[in-house]
C-alpha cells in the first residue's frame, strides 16, 4: 500500500505567514510544508513584476561585454553568435540575434548541424576568421571550449562566453565570461540556476540599458537622519543601478573631527542622490559637512515628476510602502528604501524614454520561459518571474512570431496555457529538429520575417517531432534487454547502454527513460563513424557533471548540469570508457530509492473542495522542477457517479464527487479496473488529487485529477 505523508507544521509558522503576507490559512500551510517561509522565497510566489529580476550587472564582466559589442556594432565588425541545437541554445541564439539585428549589427549565427558535436568548434572558428570576422559570442556553450577560444585569439578574434554550464578548473582565455556557475565572476547573492537563454537575455538587457543616461553612471545614495543630538548618516555606492559597495554608516555630531570619518572620501567626486535635498542639506550643516562642497540630487523631485503622489512623502513612509520591504529584501536602514525607490525611478524613466522596451522584453521572455522549462531549471527565484510573465503574455495573445505559428500548428490557440503545456507540448517539438541534426529549422522559425515561411517551418518541426517520437520508441524497444542486463552487471548502481542503432540525437531522451524506469543514473552511447557520442541522466542524487568530470581525460568534449550531461570520445577508447564507468559505479552513493509515497500539501475537508482551490493553484504556478503541482488530500468524499472510459486494455476512471454545494468531475488515469473491485457508486473515498481546468468546446470546467485513492474507513 502506498504511503500518504502530510508534514507536521507549527500553528505559529502558519499564523506568521498569514499575518505578514496576507495569506489564507490553506495557502499559508502549503508554504510552511514546502519550506517557503523566508521573505526572499515568498516574494517569487506572490510577485510578478520584472522589477524583481536580478540585475545583469551582477556579472563582473557585463560592462566589458556590453562595451565590446557596442564597439563592434559601431565599427561595423562581423559578429558570430554560436549556440547549441537544443531549445536553450536556439532560444538564446534568437534573443541575442534579434537584438543585434535591431541595433544594426553585421551579425550571423551558427548552430551545430548534422553530426556536429556540442560547443564551439575549430571549424566554426576557422570559417569565421576566413570571412574576416572579429567577434564571437557563444550562447549556452563555450565555458569548456578552452582550445577553440585560444585558437580564435591567435587568429585575432575576441570571444564573449555566455553560458550556464559548470566550468572546468581552467576557464577559457582570453575571453569575457558571463556564466552564473563561475562563482568568482558573479555577485555572491546571485541565483545561479538560470538557463543559457536567461544569461543571453541579461546581456541583451544590459545592452538596452547602455542606451540610457544611467549607464556607467556612479551614483552614491545618501541618507541623513537626526537622532538625539547627533546625525546617523548612511551611504551606498551604485553603478548601473547596482550596489558596488557595502553600506557605510556613521554617527556624527558637530564635535566629530573630519579626519575621524570615512564619509568625505566615500562621497568625494560622486553624484550624490538624496530624498528631500533641502532637509538633508540642512542636517549636514550641523556637522563638519557644513564646509564641504557636495552637489546633492533630489530623488524625490525626480520621481515626483513621474508619480506626483510621492512629492510630499517623507522617506520613512516611502520605505514602508516598498513591496521589497514587505519581504525583508533590503537593509533595515532607510538607505535600503532609498535604493529601491531610486532603481524604480530609473527603470520607469527608461521605459518612458524607450516605449518599445516592454514589447521587446515580452517577446524575449517567452523564449526564456521555454528554455527554463526545457532545461529543467528549478522554478524558484527569478525563473518564476520569467515563466509567469511569459504565461501572462501568451494567454493575453501577445505571442511572438514563430511561436504563434507553432502553437497554431499544434492546436494550442484558444485555450489557457500553463507551464505543463510548455514542457509537454512546445519544448519537445522545438527540441526535435536539433536532435535530428536540423537545428536551423527551429532557429529559422524564430528569426524568419516571412509569415508563410514560418508556417512551413512550424509544420516541419511538427514532422520532426513525430519522427523523434518513433525513433525513441524503437530505441527503447531494442535496448530494453541490454538496459536490464547492465543494471544487474552494475549491481543496481547505474545503467550503461551502448548501441550503434540509436540515433545520435535521442541518446538524451533514451537515457532519461531508462533513468526513470530503473530509478538509476543512466548513460546511453551510440557512434557516428569513429566517434562515440552519449548522454547521461541523473537519478537518486547523482551529480552528472561531477561524474563526467572524473573521466574527462577520455573525452573529446563533455559538459552538463547536475542532472544531465553529454560527452563524446574516440571509438578506440570505448574499452577505457567502459572500465572507467564500471570503476565509478562502485563508488556511487545513491540516495534512497523512490518509494510509492506521496507528500501532501494540504488536507481539504469535502465542503472546502471548491473552485477556490484553483486560485491557490494558479498562485503556485508555474509548476515544474522543485515546485511540483499541489497535492491535496480529502477524506470521506461520496461518489455519486462512476464509469470507465478509453479503449483497449488500459481503461480510465471517470467519477462525479459529491462535495455538497459543488459536484466535481474527476479522472483517475489507468484505474478503470478499480470500479466494482475497490468501490461502488455511493461509497465514500479518501483521495489524493490535483485540481485543474478541463477545456472542452471552448468551456473551462474545474476538475479533479486523482493520483491515489482508498475506500474510506
Amino acid at each position: 500500500m502506498s504511503v500518504w505523508h502530510i508534514k507536521e507544521i507549527s500553528k505559529e509558522t502558519v499564523a506568521a505567514l498569514e499575518q505578514r503576507y496576507g495569506l489564507d490559512a490553506i495557502t499559508a500551510s502549503i508554504f510552511a510544508r514546502r519550506g517557503i517561509t523566508a521573505g526572499k522565497e515568498v516574494l517569487y510566489f506572490l510577485e510578478d513584476d520584472l522589477r524583481f529580476q536580478q540585475s545583469p550587472f551582477s556579472f563582473t564582466g557585463m560592462e566589458d561585454a556590453v562595451d565590446r559589442i557596442n564597439d563592434a556594432i559601431e565599427e561595423k565588425e562581423k559578429i558570430l553568435i554560436f549556440g547549441d541545437k537544443d531549445v536553450d541554445g536556439v532560444t538564446a541564439t534568437t534573443v541575442l540575434y534579434d537584438y543585434l539585428v535591431s541595433a544594426g549589427a553585421d551579425v550571423q549565427y551558427r548552430l551545430p548541424q548534422g553530426t556536429e558535436g556540442y560547443g564551439l568548434s575549430m571549424e566554426a572558428v576557422d570559417d569565421f576568421a576566413a570571412a574576416y570576422g572579429s567577434l564571437i559570442i557563444t550562447v549556452d556553450c563555450g565555458i569548456s571550449n578552452n582550445a577553440e577560444i585560444a585558437h580564435a585569439a591567435e587568429l585575432g578574434m575576441d570571444v564573449i562566453v555566455t553560458d550556464h554550464h559548470e566550468p572546468q578548473e581552467q576557464l577559457p582565455a582570453p575571453a569575457i565570461i558571463l556564466d552564473p556557475k563561475c562563482v568568482s565572476l558573479v555577485h555572491r547573492n546571485f541565483f545561479r540556476d538560470i538557463s543559457g537563454c536567461a544569461v543571453a537575455y541579461k546581456l541583451v538587457s544590459a545592452l538596452r540599458f547602455s542606451k540610457s543616461s544611467w549607464y556607467k553612471q556612479p551614483v552614491t545614495l545618501l541618507d541623513v537622519q537626526a537622532e538625539g543630538g547627533s546625525l546617523c548618516v548612511s551611504a551606498l555606492k551604485t553603478r548601473n543601478l547596482f550596489p558596488t559597495s557595502s553600506i557605510l554608516t556613521e554617527r556624527l555630531d558637530a564635535a566629530t573631527p573630519a579626519g575621524a570619518s570615512a564619509l568625505p572620501d566615500f562621497l568625494r567626486g560622486e553624484i550624490i542622490a538624496v530624498w528631500d535635498k533641502a532637509a538633508v542639506a540642512s542636517l549636514l550643516r550641523q556637522s563638519f559637512f557644513a564646509s564641504a562642497d557636495f552637489e546633492l540630487h533630489d530623488v524625490r523631485e525626480l520621481i515626483s515628476a513621474l508619480v506626483p503622489a510621492f512629492a510630499a512623502l517623507p522617506l520613512s513612509q516611502v520605505k514602508s510602502m516598498s513591496r521589497l520591504a514587505k519581504y525583508g529584501n533590503h537593509p533595515p536602514t532607510q538607505i535600503g528604501g532609498l535604493y529601491n525607490i531610486f532603481v524604480t525611478y530609473a527603470q520607469m524613466e527608461l521605459k518612458k524614454q524607450f516605449p518599445a522596451l516592454k514589447g521587446q522584453e515580452e517577446k524575449d521572455l517567452q523564449l526564456v520561459a521555454l528554455a527554463a522549462v526545457a532545461d529543467i531549471m528549478p522554478l524558484r527565484n527569478e525563473n518564476r518571474i520569467f515563466v509567469r510573465d511569459a504565461l501572462r503574455s501568451l494567454n493575453e495573445r501577445h505571442i511572438r512570431p514563430g511561436l504563434l505559428e507553432l502553437m497554431a500548428s499544434l492546436d494550442m490557440l484558444g485555450k489557457r496555457i500553463l507551464s505543463k503545456d510548455l514542457g509537454w507540448t512546445l519544448t519537445p517539438c522545438l527540441n526535435a529538429p536539433g536532435r535530428l541534426g536540423q537545428s536551423a529549422i527551429a532557429a529559422g522559425l524564430f528569426t524568419e520575417t516571412d509569415v508563410r515561411t514560418r508556417e512551413r517551418l512550424a509544420e516541419q518541426i511538427r514532422d520532426c517531432n513525430n519522427q523523434r517520437k518513433q525513433l525513441s520508441l524503437d530505441a527503447e524497444g531494442y535496448t530494453a534487454l541490454a538496459a536490464k542486463a547492465s543494471v544487474e552487471q552494475h549491481k543496481g548502481k547505474l545503467c550503461l547502454v551502448i548501441d550503434e542503432r540509436i540515433n545520435k540525437g535521442i541518446t538524451g531522451s533514451v537515457a532519461a527513460k531508462i533513468a526513470e524506469r530503473y530509478d538509476l543514473p543512466a548513460l546511453v552511447v551510440t557512434f557516428v563513424d569513429d566517434v562515440a557520442t552519449g548522454s547521461m541522466r541523473s537519478a537518486r542524487g547523482v551529480n552528472v557533471s561531477d561524474f563526467l568530470n572524473r573521466m574527462e581525460g577520455i573525452f573529446l568534449s563533455h559538459g552538463g548540469h547536475i542532472g544531465a550531461g553529454g560527452f563524446s570520445f574516440k571509438r578506440e577508447r570505448l574499452a577505457e570508457f567502459e572500465e572507467a564507468v564500471n570503476r565509478l559505479a562502485e563508488t556511487l552513493e545513491l540516495k534512497e530509492a523512490k518509494a510509492d509515497s506521496y507528500d501532501i500539501d494540504a488536507n481539504i475537508p469535502p465542503n472546502y473542495l471548491t473552485p477556490a482551490l484553483l486560485k491557490i493553484a494558479d498562485m503556485m504556478e508555474p509548476f515544474g522542477e522543485e515546485n511540483p503541482p499541489l497535492l491535496f488530500q480529502t477524506k470521506g468524499v461520496p461518489v455519486s457517479r462512476a464509469s470507465t472510459m478509453g479503449k483497449g486494455e488500459r481503461l480510465h476512471l471517470k467519477l462525479e464527487l459529491d462535495c455538497g454545494k459543488y459536484k466535481w468531475p474527476a479522472v483517475f488515469w489507468g484505474a478503470g479496473d478499480r470500479l466494482h473491485r475497490d468501490f461502488e457508486v455511493g461509497d465514500r473515498l479518501d483521495l489524493l488529487y490535483h485540481v485543474e481546468r478541463n477545456y472542452f468546446n471552448g468551456a473551462e470546467i474545474p476538475q479533479v485529477m486523482i493520483v491515489d485513492m482508498r475506500k474510506s474507513q
